[in-house]
């Protein structure tokens, strides 16, 4: 809404909302059952990734304590653009930083695209879409899907639900720095069991 300069700071004004995501599902114990609403929140999230890709902008740190709503309208806002960087810049400079910033917020760690936990240094917008579809499940079903309390953890909580990735599932993953052929192999499961509130055409969008 406003930037302020002061001599050697610059501080940029936001409007005010009242709560993130995070403290609204807590608060409303049957919001899972809610698929209007649901829909609307997902919605916004949607619209507002949808505006940072198309300026070359990844987040990088998308959760629900990172998304705040404005309970008179349920207008939900992305905030927290601390780990955002542009497209332009190359990848390999940040993917580090990301990893050391984040290491011990096991929050942000429920949320991060299975290519980071596996230590790809290239990756770009699918991301982003990781966080949000970890957000929606969640929605859904009122706590976390993947709430891994170490990157191992987390990498093999992704494929006791969604299956180990090999060459035919995920071409080039057995490339990347931090795949092991020893990991266990699990099947993938059926997401209607994952999230069984979710009707069909929600467990097609999730996929």
């Amino acid at each position: 809404m406003d930037v302020v300069h002061s001599e050697k700071r610059l501080y940029l004004v936001f409007e005010y909302l009242d709560l993130d995501l995070k403290k609204h599902m807590d608060s409303c114990p049957e919001f899972g059952k809610d698929p209007r609403m649901i829909k609307t929140f997902l919605y916004q999230i949607l619209r507002g990734v949808a505006y940072c890709h198309s300026h070359r902008v990844l987040h990088r740190d998308l959760k629900p304590q990172n998304l705040l709503i404005d309970r008179r309208t349920n207008a939900l806002k992305l905030a927290d653009f601390g780990l955002a960087r542009a497209f332009g810049i190359p990848v390999r400079t940040f993917t580090h930083e990301v990893l050391r910033i984040t290491k011990f917020v096991v929050v942000t760690l429920w949320y991060r695209a299975p290519e980071i936990l596996l230590g790809s240094r290239h990756y770009s917008t699918p991301v982003d879409v990781w966080s949000v579809g970890c957000i929606f499940a969640e929605m859904v079903n009122q706590r976390p899907l993947f709430p891994g309390d170490s990157e191992i953890d987390e990498l093999f909580k992704i494929f006791r639900i969604l299956g180990t990735p090999n060459e035919d599932t995920w071409p080039g993953v057995t490339s990347l720095p931090d795949f092991k052929s020893s990991f266990p192999k699990w099947p993938f499961k059926d997401l209607a069991t994952v999230v069984p509130n979710l009707e069909s055409t929600g467990i097609d969008l999730l996929s």
